[in-house]
């Protein structure tokens, strides 16, 4: 699957006495596990999608919210996030995200946007994963179906 990659251009903002935060880097869409993941706990069952069927996608990206805190925007393909049906039985093409903050779990998201509060100053690597109703990591190519943005918060003087 070729990666299509988001030109996002450095911003900086000022935010209110909690320093100044820029977008560092972006990572490509849909497909992402490699060495950089390595850390995060993923402990849970794995479906991998058949080849020649169509494969899930997410596509992350990170706002800085007006007032305080990260707006974060999932863009998905071939997923639909469905509360309702969670921990009922797995289809690969609905369910839910997880949330990892540096590779720690933070929590599940059900919907396209969810409020991020502060981060902590320095690289902060956020991650959402596509997961089933049972919470099974979504793989294509034993590859988990994620997508990360690196923001850099540096701590005002």
């Amino acid at each position: 699957m070729n990666k299509i990659l988001k030109l996002t251009s450095t911003m900086v903002i000022l935010t209110a006495g909690l320093g100044v935060a820029t977008t560092v880097n972006s990572s490509s869409n849909s497909v992402v596990a490699d060495q950089s993941h390595s850390h995060m706990n993923h402990s849970h069952k794995k479906i991998e999608i058949p080849p020649g069927k169509p494969v899930p996608g997410v596509d992350l990206f990170v706002y800085k919210d007006s007032m305080k805190g990260w707006n974060l925007e999932l863009k998905l393909t071939n997923f639909k996030l469905v509360p309702e049906t969670v921990n009922q039985s797995s289809n690969p093409y609905e369910g839910h995200a997880h949330l990892y903050i540096n590779g720690k779990k933070i929590t599940r998201i059900y919907s396209n946007w969810y409020y991020l509060g502060n981060l902590e100053p320095g690289k902060n690597e956020i991650t959402v994963s596509l997961n089933t109703n049972k919470h099974e990591d979504l793989v294509s190519n034993s590859k988990m179906i994620m997508d990360t943005e690196i923001i850099e918060v540096v701590a005002q003087k």
